[in-house]
């Protein structure tokens, strides 16, 4: 019964103090104005930079992801530098992880013809196992065969913007345009990637390699695009990709006696029949770079002079599994930093109000002495000077949060990607009331520490 009536009594003065305190903050409003407006500032400058950071951070990510996943990138970076076709071909025989590939032709500013309207239009020459390397189905139609490929036969894909262009929104399967003055067949409209993903394949037009490489007039390509099942079977892959290429480019020579097999060949066997089983270079997202010393190509005599300059890359191998991984871990390190860097409004409006609070408690010391002297203890006037600051941060943090919202929506209406995280919310919060409450307490214990006597006298 005892217990009953302190806790009774508790709540009963927790209640009274917590009008006191609100009594306390309307009292002047003007000054509670000011501090509300340097905790909502803060507030705000959190959750918009923030969630400008973690726009770009999903903007750059998901265009790398638009790429495909699990997809590697053999590109050349020289003129020395050329792979066959059949290279590509027979990369998902010869290495382990690797499902499906393909030799990547392209050619800019191709003369096109759609009835009676002439432009120019980037082409992509690639195989038939693009959707499933790209991760980019077909919307209508169908993609070409490798029966296509082989005959280098006359047809087209159209990205999904082409295909919109063209006969305002209906499907132009079965149509014919003119690419390179040739008549092509289409026979089906790529899924719309989105504007700045896939490389831009939503306006351009995919052909089979073997049409491109006849438009290009060449017999080689300078890039090929490999896909594994997984991240696992992608990375064996990178490794033994390096280990190919290594010797192809004439670097075989750095290559440990260990991992060697079978000794130097020539340039067909390193680039496409050597087996792979127990190649441990690891050289994942490094570019292949070219040897300081001089170094022969595979298929030439020793005494020739190497081809490539000093330091020179000639080609890389690139998992873009890697990129986006490294893409998110950059942009999460530029969200926190912003955020940091808003975080420091919100220490500052903290400071604001300890102010505030020491001010207020060097005007109302008469109420102070009055309260103590009727019997209020020390708890009281400490819970209601904590109160008053909570009030502050509460009433900050809810206008911030408007505010901070309204400034993420301006900013993606104008073509920024921006928008509201969760993280920036918790941490906006976080940090707005509890340097509420920090820079509250001090004001808070001199409060509750003047002598009744003592701020009686100060009347």
């Amino acid at each position: 019964m005892q217990d009953r009536g302190k806790i009774s009594s508790f709540f009963v003065r927790l209640k009274f103090s917590a009008m006191m305190a609100f009594d306390g903050i309307t009292s002047n409003l003007l000054r509670t104005f000011l501090t509300v407006l340097g905790i909502s500032i803060g507030v705000a400058a959190v959750i918009s930079l923030m969630g400008i950071g973690e726009g770009a951070r999903r903007s750059i990510v998901s265009q790398f992801e638009s790429l495909g996943e699990n997809v590697i990138v053999i590109k050349s970076n020289s003129e020395n530098v050329k792979f066959e076709a059949d290279e590509a071909e027979e990369i998902p025989e010869r290495v382990t992880g690797v499902e499906y590939a393909t030799p990547v032709v392209y050619t800019k500013d191709t003369p096109i013809r759609w009835r009676r309207d002439e432009s120019k239009m980037n082409i992509v020459g690639v195989n038939q196992h693009y959707p499933e390397i790209k991760d980019h189905p077909v919307m209508t139609g169908n993609f070409f065969t490798s029966l296509h490929v082989k005959q280098r036969s006359p047809v087209a894909v159209l990205g999904y913007n082409v295909a919109n262009n063209l006969l305002n929104g209906r499907s132009p399967v079965g149509q014919t345009i003119k690419v390179d003055g040739i008549n092509y067949r289409i026979v089906g409209v790529l899924s719309e990637k989105g504007k700045g993903k896939g490389e831009g394949i939503d306006d351009k037009i995919v052909i089979p390699y073997t049409s491109a490489m006849k438009i290009s007039d060449t017999k080689e390509i300078e890039e090929i695009w490999a896909k594994s099942n997984n991240a696992e079977d992608a990375e064996l892959a990178m490794v033994q990709l390096g280990r190919i290429y290594k010797r192809k480019v004439g670097l075989g020579n750095n290559i440990s006696p260990n991992n060697e097999q079978g000794g130097e060949g020539g340039e067909g066997e390193s680039a496409g029949g050597e087996e792979m089983g127990g190649a441990d270079v690891a050289i994942a997202e490094e570019p292949v770079e070219a040897a300081e010393e001089p170094a022969t190509q595979p298929g030439t005599s020793g005494d020739e002079e190497n081809v490539f300059k000093k330091g020179e890359e000639p080609l890389t191998i690139t998992s873009l599994n890697n990129l986006v991984k490294e893409a998110d871990q950059a942009n999460r390190i530029m969200t926190v930093l912003l955020g940091g860097i808003a975080a420091v409004s919100l220490l500052v409006g903290g400071i604001g109000i300890m102010n505030i609070m020491l001010v207020a408690v060097t005007e109302r010391t008469s109420e102070i002495g009055v309260r103590r002297a009727i019997g209020a203890k020390k708890e009281d006037l400490l819970i209601q000077f904590l109160l008053e600051a909570i009030y502050v941060s509460i009433i900050g943090c809810v206008v911030g949060l408007i505010l901070g919202t309204w400034a993420v929506y301006i900013v993606s209406n104008y073509g920024l990607a921006a928008v509201v995280s969760v993280d920036s919310i918790k941490i906006a919060v976080f940090v707005a009331l509890t340097s509420g409450l920090l820079f509250g307490v001090y004001p808070a214990i001199n409060a509750s520490s003047l002598p009744p006597v003592e701020a009686l006298k100060r009347q």
